[in-house]
């Protein structure tokens, strides 16, 4: 379904993904998203789930290492009245760079069955901020607007809006303490440093003294922090079929009788959110790892002479949304024995 700006549709499923697809370019984009409340700010920085911060401690909104964003919307906690999508293009103003100098831009959103709706933002001049769109409670449902709405003064001016305070340059001081009636911002440092490859940076635990003073979220790209959670996820599960072929028989009959066998590794499964489907190499179903249902068939040997023989992957990062899958072989078109 192709959305226009403003309009509005249901979500009627929990998991959902959003991406934002653009055709190569020298911009840098960042996807992030807030979770806002009935004013449209954030209670506090742990509702800005950006690459700095890539889950929000509810598991309901977790930004990917490819700025893909997904949402389990039976997790939003209840202040959580709005998310907004949105992109920034990283050190514009320095870059000169603005997004009419992209064409083709596409927000696309996923559910369990594939693409279920794109939004096309356009018509941009010096903007270097959009919101892309907004998940919103209705009337105890959930809905998406496709805002395309731009900004000019990138990630900061997004952030101010939605009720963080943007820190561009570390003081060489501390600050003062705050008064206790007048409580500040939460506050965002936008100076990163630029290597070849992004690296997460985790936002550090709240102080636990009665009078913490304001807390950051770090903004920089290229700190060498690992975010790996052992012991968090079960990684990837791998199933393997292998097999020989039995030797082929001698004589002119042999040649009807020993036919190569098809055997086909597969598996059904239902996810949590009760969508239902196969993967398989027939019907060329070989399924998605990062996207439902989270399960990839790599290959189809049709022979039995390819080493690795079928092997069919599971994204255990997503096994709290998989509720149960069954592995089968079969083979295809039948045999003689």
């Amino acid at each position: 379904m192709e959305l226009g700006k403003g309009q509005k549709i249901p979500l009627n499923e929990n998991f959902l993904t959003f991406r934002f697809a653009r055709p190569d370019s020298a911009l840098e984009i960042d996807t992030a998203a807030f979770l806002t409340d009935g004013r449209g700010k954030v209670a506090d920085d742990a509702d800005f789930v950006f690459y700095g911060n890539a889950r929000h401690n509810s598991g309901a909104v977790t930004h990917n290492d490819d700025d893909s964003i997904e949402m389990d919307l039976s997790r939003i906690p209840r202040h959580v009245e709005k998310i907004s999508l949105t992109a920034t293009i990283y050190d514009a103003d320095k870059r000169k760079q603005n997004f009419s100098m992209i064409r083709g831009a596409r927000l696309k959103i996923f559910g369990a069955g594939g693409e279920i709706a794109t939004f096309a933002p356009e018509n941009f001049t010096v903007e270097t901020a959009i919101v892309l769109g907004e998940v919103y409670r209705y009337k105890g449902a959930w809905k998406f607007n496709a805002v395309g709405a731009g900004y000019k003064g990138g990630l900061a001016a997004l952030c101010n809006d939605f009720g963080i305070e943007v820190k561009d340059v570390a003081p060489p001081n501390p600050p003062p303490p705050s008064r206790e009636d007048n409580p500040p911002r939460p506050k965002i440092n936008t100076r990163r440093e630029r290597s070849r490859t992004r690296e997460k940076i985790s936002i550090p635990p709240p102080p636990v003294n009665d009078t913490p003073p304001p807390k950051k979220v770090e903004l920089r790209k290229g700190q060498k922090v690992s975010l790996v959670k052992r012991g968090k996820t079960l990684g990837e599960i791998v199933i393997n079929l292998n097999w020989s072929q039995p030797q082929q028989k001698s004589g002119f009959f042999g040649r009807f009788l020993s036919r190569g066998i098809d055997l086909d590794l597969a598996c059904l499964y239902e996810l949590k959110d009760g969508s239902i489907g196969a993967v398989q190499a027939l019907g060329n179903h070989f399924g998605e790892l990062d996207y439902p249902p989270f399960i990839a068939l790599d290959g189809d040997d049709r022979t039995g002479a390819v080493a690795a023989g079928e092997t069919i992957r599971v994204n255990g990062k997503f096994a709290d949304r998989i509720k149960r899958i069954l592995i089968y072989t079969f083979i295809y078109e039948g045999a003689t024995n």
